[in-house]
C-alpha cells in the first residue's frame, strides 16, 4: 500500500510535466560514484518513458584535473574558474566530449532510452567569447555564452535524450571551456524549458553554508538576487544560472543533493520534495 500511495502521489506531477522540457545539470558525486551514476541514468530514462523531455548538461572538472596531472600540466583556478591555456582546453575538450559525454550516453542507452551526445560546437549550439574574472584577470580560454542556437536540440530531443558537454567556440573557431551551470541556465532559457535542475554536493541552497540543516526549501528570484553578492564557491554560479533561466520564463529552478539516490525523482514527483525550489517573484 505504501508503494501504491507513492505512485498516486506522483500521478498529478507526471500529468503536469508530460511533454514538458526539463534541463538537468549533472555533476558532482552523482557523476563520480558508480552506483549513483547508474541510478541517475535509470531516473532520466524513467522521465523519458513517462513523457518528459530531459536534456542533460554536464561538466567534468575532476576528470579534467586527473588527466592534466597525469600529463604533468599545471592546474590553477582563479575565483573558481580553471585557468585555461590552449593545452588545457584541448585536454578539457578531449575528456568532456570524447570520454565523459560518451560514458553518460552509453549508460542511458543501456538502461533503455537512446541518447545522443553533443557539445557547443554541434549545430553551432553555443557561441562564446572570452571571459575574465570579476577582477578583470585574463584566465585564457574560458568562455562566456553570447548566443544559443537551440534548433538542433529541439530536433534531437523529440526522439532522443540529448547529453551536452560544456564546451563551445568563438567566431574564429577557438575552443573554450564553459561553466556547466551557465550552459544549463542558458539552454533552459532559450528552450523555454519548464524546469531547470542542478545536482550538487550539498542539500541545496543553504542559508548558512556551514550548517547543513539551514536548507532553504522555497525561494523567489528577489531573495536569490539579493543574496548573490555575499555568496562564495560553487553555489554562486548555480544561483546565477537559476536567475538567468527564471528571468527568461522558466517556471522553476531546483538545486538538489546529487549524493542522495533518486533525488531527481523525489524532487519532481513527491509533495515534500528534497532540495531548493526557486520561482519568479510575484
Amino acid at each position: 500500500m505504501r508503494d501504491v500511495a507513492t505512485l498516486l502521489e506522483a500521478l498529478p506531477y507526471i500529468r503536469e510535466f508530460h511533454s514538458k522540457t526539463v534541463v538537468i545539470k549533472y555533476g558532482g558525486a552523482a557523476m563520480e560514484d558508480p552506483q549513483l551514476r547508474e541510478e541517475f541514468a535509470r531516473d532520466v530514462v524513467l522521465l523519458k518513458y513517462v513523457g518528459i523531455d530531459p536534456i542533460i548538461v554536464h561538466g567534468g572538472g575532476p576528470a579534467i584535473t586527473s588527466y592534466m596531472e597525469r600529463l604533468g600540466l599545471p592546474v590553477n583556478f582563479v575565483e573558481g574558474l580553471r585557468v585555461s591555456d590552449k593545452d588545457t582546453v584541448e585536454i578539457a575538450k578531449m575528456v568532456l566530449v570524447g570520454k565523459v559525454n560518451k560514458e553518460i550516453v552509453t549508460r542511458l542507452n543501456r538502461h533503455g532510452q537512446s541518447a545522443v551526445g553533443l557539445c557547443g560546437d554541434d549545430g553551432s549550439l553555443l557561441r562564446v567569447s572570452r571571459r575574465t574574472t570579476e577582477g578583470g584577470q585574463d584566465i585564457g580560454f574560458v568562455g562566456r555564452i553570447e548566443r544559443v542556437n537551440v534548433d538542433v536540440l529541439r530536433h534531437v530531443a523529440s526522439d532522443y535524450i540529448p547529453v551536452i558537454a560544456s564546451v563551445g567556440a568563438d567566431r574564429e573557431g577557438n575552443s573554450y571551456n564553459i561553466n556547466a551551470d551557465e550552459v544549463a541556465g542558458a539552454l533552459a532559457r532559450e528552450l523555454g524549458a519548464y524546469k531547470v535542475i542542478f545536482l550538487s554536493d550539498v542539500a541545496g541552497w543553504l542559508a548558512d553554508p556551514k550548517d547543513p540543516q539551514s536548507l532553504i526549501r522555497q525561494s523567489t528570484t528577489e531573495r536569490a538576487r539579493a543574496a548573490l553578492p555575499d555568496l562564495q564557491g560553487g553555489m554562486r554560479p548555480k544561483l546565477e544560472a537559476c536567475l538567468q533561466a527564471l528571468d527568461g520564463g522558466v517556471s522553476s529552478a531546483h538545486i538538489l543533493d546529487g549524493r542522495i539516490t533518486h533525488s531527481l525523482l523525489l524532487e519532481l514527483f513527491t509533495d515534500e520534495g528534497i532540495g531548493t525550489k526557486i520561482t519568479a517573484s510575484a
